[in-house]
């Protein structure tokens, strides 16, 4: 993954024992390891404060305006986490017990959030397998959508899509499949929720404002923390009725906070400073994935990705395991990679 190397220090450091040297590392294992600017600190140090559980924060509330007005959506709520915002979303779509959820089989939702939407928000998971860009068959949801006029089932309450799609590479979903999808919902009578981690990545990539390109999803969760330079905190967005559910969500997840307009101005900072930015991180990406591709890794996007995110895996020829091209690149060339991902454990990010 190609995170933000500029401003906010182009290198994570450290220390070599052996001989008491600063050994400087390219990480490129996350977007979430940025860091805030001076600049973007300075705004933190000087946000007018309140109590935001009582709604008395001025900076958490101008940037849930400013937010809203963004993805032109009715009202916006500040969360302490993606992982957190995400669930308050479908428990505020699934408001009822005996609710399902679909959504897809490679989704951050089903794989890395730990279980929550059923075992805390009580709401059963349907899983569809994605295509390679991300996108849930129309054809699937409809087969999968159930009401509750059986006593076996439960009751489809929202449809969720992941953009950009990380364990797909980093996919963008455009306007024309959000839209289509949010069309069948409406004939359905069920919620789209957009898990948008990265909808920043996405909207770049495609050249589509985020209002516009969100504006067949009922609600969107958005992350400050991935390549945008905060130090926590996301936002959900949707009508009134839906934030005033999430925000009873949230105080029940414990994720109602103070004077948090120390972090919210830092958010705050980077939607209005640091989106257009994201561009650059997508053209090294695209740079890797290709040189990748050319010389015989296997890059499940032929060399061709859409945003910040790269897999790859190693070539049939290579003699060396996974953890030992990690660690070669570690020592050798001071290159951070994750790894272990799917395609049976075999995959670089």
């Amino acid at each position: 993954m190609i995170r933000r190397l500029s401003k906010f220090g182009k290198f994570h450091s450290s220390r070599c024992c052996a001989k008491n040297i600063l050994r400087h590392y390219t990480d490129m294992r996350s977007d979430t390891l940025t860091k805030p600017s001076t600049n973007m600190l300075s705004e933190a140090l000087s946000a007018p404060l309140g109590d935001d559980v009582f709604g008395e924060d001025p900076t958490v509330n101008k940037l849930q305006e400013r937010t809203a007005d963004m993805f032109q959506k009715e009202d916006a709520l500040w969360l302490p986490s993606g992982t957190m915002a995400n669930l308050a979303s479908i428990m505020s779509h699934c408001n009822n017990r005996a609710s399902e959820a679909i959504l897809g089989k490679e989704s951050h939702l089903t794989l890395w959030e730990a279980g929550n939407i059923s075992n805390l928000g009580h709401v059963h998971p349907r899983q569809v397998v994605e295509d390679e860009k991300g996108c849930l068959s129309l054809d699937d949801v409809r087969d999968l959508w159930r009401l509750d006029d059986d006593d076996h089932f439960a009751k489809t309450a929202v449809v969720c899509i992941e953009n950009s799609h990380n364990m797909m590479g980093g996919c963008a979903l455009n306007k024309k499949y959000i839209d289509s999808l949010g069309e069948l919902a409406k004939e359905l009578k069920v919620g789209v929720h957009m898990d948008g981690a990265r909808i920043f990545n996405a909207s770049v990539s495609l050249g589509t404002p985020v209002g516009y390109l969100c504006e067949g999803a009922d609600s969107v969760s958005i992350c400050l923390s991935k390549g945008m330079g905060a130090p926590m905190g996301s936002l959900l967005v949707g009508n009134k009725e839906f934030i005033r559910l999430a925000r009873r969500a949230r105080k029940r997840l414990g994720g109602g906070t103070r004077q948090v307009g120390v972090v919210a101005a830092m958010g705050l900072f980077a939607i209005e400073n640091n989106v257009e930015r994201l561009a650059d991180d997508h053209f090294r990406a695209s740079k890797i994935a290709k040189a990748l591709h050319e010389n015989g890794f296997h890059q499940p996007q032929y060399g061709k990705v859409d945003t910040n995110i790269v897999y790859f895996a190693l070539p049939d020829s290579c003699s060396l395991s996974k953890e030992e091209f990690a660690m070669r690149l570690k020592k050798e060339y001071g290159v951070l990679v994750g790894y272990g991902y799917s395609r049976g454990g075999n995959l670089f990010r």
